[in-house]
């Protein structure tokens, strides 16, 4: 009778065609150069790179070991070699406002050269300026100047002073400035000689006195005229050399940014703002040794204005830039402003600013890791708003400026990027819905699958990827039965025969210790029982937790029956996730039934131990009893179910149906056998649906009877829906294969009781009634007597 639900063993594994694997090792494969399985990932990339505009940045996501990095890093590589360099970027002096330094653009790989040159001047300024000015030929032509209008001054001196001297007087030098005094043989008169003239001879000197005056006060307006004359012309001469030697240094630059009107404006001003300041070049000589120190520190803080910042050097790029920020704090995203103490404060300046990641990728690809980026609130408030500007703006961190300090204010930035955005589901799916501004700028989405069908060519494929791995890894060649191990271990990560993981971190790992073991015995390549040897060795490093769970129930701490009949219990199975591995193990459910209120009695929920799930699983038992064994008379009885030595929380329908078997068994009377095991989710209607963790249930059912003694008729019932998810242990396959343990497949509960008991569930003539030596007979039977003696009891 059991034997239509039996799993043959045909069901539990794929066959490969015998051709497929045409190669003694993957030595002879060509490495894989395409993509497996994201076709639909690939393709929104390749639409979000594409599309112009600056709201369609890219937000990939999927489970961690995808290959997600990997291939985005492969795709933008790609897409960003057939567009051009972007250009280098240096941050210049503004000489109107110190405070708020501009950014000039420059051909890609010229920014070095750049900065190298206005090195140059600055060395210029400091040294030939100062010597030129003191050589020969521009002293000769500066004293020539001076004495031409120190002797044109003279004449005009002489001049009044003869004049004066026809009058009778003369004019002579105090503290106060130039005075004209009468003169007597040649000298000057005392105050008391001069008040001894007459009257008359009086009032005519000093009418001569005020003519004098006159002509010496127009004298002295045309020296200080002549020496303003003469300050003039030494500083157009100062000016005109300046320019030269200038021109010199600059004029080249000048021809090789030719068309970069930013840099023609910046050097236009470094010339005029040289020659304005050109006196602190040479207002060193002749002073002290402390004021000469002094004032070299103002020249050494004056020529700094002169400087190039580089913010971005492209000489080694080809191609528009591709920028990984694996930390992307505030400063390594928009810049820093860095600041040294001086004197209990802070100082800084245009040079000590620094690119961030975002301008580093300017008209190219920036991607960004969404989980740390969203630790700090501030970091992503600033960057949705400066992609929505698209504008830079490097400043101090929110909250973090130096107050009472003047900082920096960079001009913004002009900026063109697209950035990816990396990471799993709960945080995008967080985002999509409560970030309004998320949607708008984030349009495209690449979801990255973590499974393939598992094709002819994807298993090719699949031997492609391993050939790649070992040859950039330097690791063994797999043999065909080792890349059919791989294959099978990629079948068993997403438990599903027709499909392969896309999960190839996890891959890699299997590939570098099957390799390990290969040639720790000497082998010449990796076989199938490496990978097998590399599979049981990861989990025993992993599964001490198991081991202690199956001596549990070995010692018998843990009850566990795995022979033989008993009513109202069945062995459940649940798995446990510890880390990287799963394992599951039996739980024994009990049902007891009784007169009593009607209804069942979940005790996990009563004990504060059920989750939703388990709850509604409860409830759906209770519906599908409803609608069985209550269509001609209300159900009169209690029932108390039960998780025993679960002292921890459960959740989950998977022991929805394992709970009924048991009810029915309770009601009934009809024992259950204790060696099948039992999974599987029901609905109302009676329906065995799938659940996960099929083949780490059945493993850890298997374990447990292999270590108490396999009789021959142990094993595990699931859904039929779940046997294409079996991908079991080579030893399990083997049990299975030499009849030692059996897999059943149901359909219904009918089904199942059926396995269960050796005994029909029955079937329901017109009346709602089922045939007395069926199981659901025999649950009629006591429900109708428990709701005859209520009725009684009711009188």
């Amino acid at each position: 009778m059991e034997k239509r639900f039996k799993v043959s063993i045909k069901d539990l594994s794929r066959k490969y065609p015998s051709d497929l694997f045409d190669f003694k090792d993957t030595s002879e494969l060509d490495l894989l150069e395409n993509i497996i399985g994201q076709k639909r990932a690939v393709e929104a990339i390749d639409f979000g790179l594409n599309m112009k505009s600056s709201e369609y940045n890219i937000f990939v996501t999927g489970l961690e070991g995808t290959g997600k990095s990997t291939i985005i890093k492969k795709l933008l590589i790609e897409h960003a070699k057939t567009q051009e360099t972007s250009e280098d970027l240096c941050l210049v002096n503004n000489f109107d406002d110190a405070y708020c330094p501009v950014v000039v653009e420059m051909p890609a790989g010229s920014a070095v050269y750049f900065s190298q040159s206005m090195i140059q001047l600055i060395e210029v300024i400091k040294t030939q300026i100062p010597a030129f000015f003191k050589t020969p030929s521009f002293q000769e032509e500066q004293n020539s100047i001076q004495k031409e209008t120190l002797n044109r001054q003279k004449k005009i001196s002489a001049d009044v002073e003869q004049f004066a001297q026809r009058q009778g007087l003369s004019t002579v030098r105090t503290e106060t400035g130039y005075k004209v005094v009468p003169v007597s043989s040649g000298q000057p008169l005392s105050q008391e000689a001069y008040q001894a003239l007459d009257e008359a001879v009086r009032q005519k000197m000093d009418e001569k006195t005020v003519q004098v005056q006159e002509m010496l006060n127009k004298s002295l307006l045309e020296i200080n005229k002549l020496s303003e004359e003469m300050k003039a012309v030494l500083k157009q001469l100062v000016t005109s050399k300046t320019e030269q030697l200038i021109s010199e240094q600059i004029d080249p630059v000048r021809y090789y940014f030719k068309d970069c009107k930013d840099i023609q404006i910046y050097l236009k001003n470094v010339k005029e703002d040289i020659i304005d300041n050109i006196a602190m070049f040479l207002g060193v000589k002749g002073k002290g040794s402390a004021e000469s120190k002094k004032f070299m520190e103002m020249t050494e803080s004056l020529v700094k204005r002169y400087q190039v910042n580089v913010l971005v050097d492209r000489r080694r790029e080809k191609g528009a830039p591709v920028v990984f920020e694996p930390n992307p704090s505030f400063h390594n995203l928009f810049g820093k402003i860095e600041k040294k103490p001086v004197i209990g404060s802070f100082a800084t300046d245009f040079t000590m600013v620094q690119a961030g990641s975002l301008l580093k990728a300017n008209k190219g690809y920036l991607v960004l890791d969404i989980e740390p980026l969203l630790m700090n609130p501030s970091v992503w408030e600033s960057l949705k708003r400066t992609l929505q500007d698209s504008m830079l703006r490097i400043e101090d961190m929110p909250g973090q400026a130096d107050h009472g300090m003047p900082s920096l204010k960079p001009a913004p930035i002009p900026l063109k990027v697209k950035v990816i955005l990396v990471g799993g589901y709960k945080p995008f799916r967080v985002l999509q819905n409560a970030d309004l501004k998320f949607n708008k700028i984030f349009k495209v989405r690449a979801d990255f699958d973590y499974e393939a069908e598992l094709t002819e060519e994807n298993g090719y494929n699949y031997a492609k990827f391993i050939a790649r791995v070992c040859k950039k890894e330097k690791l063994l060649s797999f043999t065909p039965d080792g890349v059919c191990a791989v294959i099978e271990y990629g079948k068993r990560m997403v438990a599903d025969q027709r499909k392969l993981s896309l999960r190839f971190g996890q891959i890699l790992g299997v590939l570098k210790e099957a390799d390990y073991w290969a040639t720790k015995d000497n082998a010449l390549s990796v076989s199938q029982k490496y990978v097998i040897k590399a599979v049981s060795q990861h989990r025993f490093r992993h599964n001490l937790y198991e081991e202690k769970v199956l001596e549990r129930f070995y010692d018998q701490s843990i009850l566990i029956d795995v022979k033989g009949k008993v009513t109202g219990q069945v062995n459940a199975l649940a798995v446990y996730n510890m880390g990287e591995i799963a394992f599951g193990r039996p739980t024994r459910i009990t049902a007891e039934s009784y007169m009593g209120n009607p209804g069942i009695i979940n005790v996990e929920h009563e004990s504060d131990l059920s989750g939703q799930t388990h709850d509604k699983g409860v409830m759906i038992v209770s519906g599908y009893l409803g609608r069985i064994f209550a269509q001609n008379y209300p159900l009169s009885v209690s029932i108390s179910i039960t998780f025993e030595q679960s002292y921890n929380g459960i959740d989950g329908d998977s022991a929805s149906s394992t709970e009924l078997y048991a009810v029915l068994s309770s009601l009934s009377g009809i024992p259950i056998r204790q060696e099948i095991a039992v999974t599987g989710s029901v609905n109302q209607k009676g329906e065995i649906q799938a659940i996960g963790g099929v083949n780490e249930k059945i493993e850890g059912f298997y374990d447990i009877c292999a270590k108490k003694g396999l009789t021959k008729n142990q094993g595990v019932m699931i859904p039929s829906s779940n046997v294409k998810n079996l991908v079991l242990r080579k030893d399990v396959v083997q049990a299975i294969e030499k009849k030692l343990f059996h897999l059943y497949r149901v359909r219904t509960i009918e089904e199942g009781i059926e396995v269960l008991t050796g005994v029909k569930a029955g079937q329901a003539d017109l009346e709602c009634c089922y045939p007395e030596d069926t199981v659901f007979g025999k649950v009629q039977e006591k429900l109708k007597k428990y709701h005859e003696l209520s009725m009684q009891y009711a009188k």
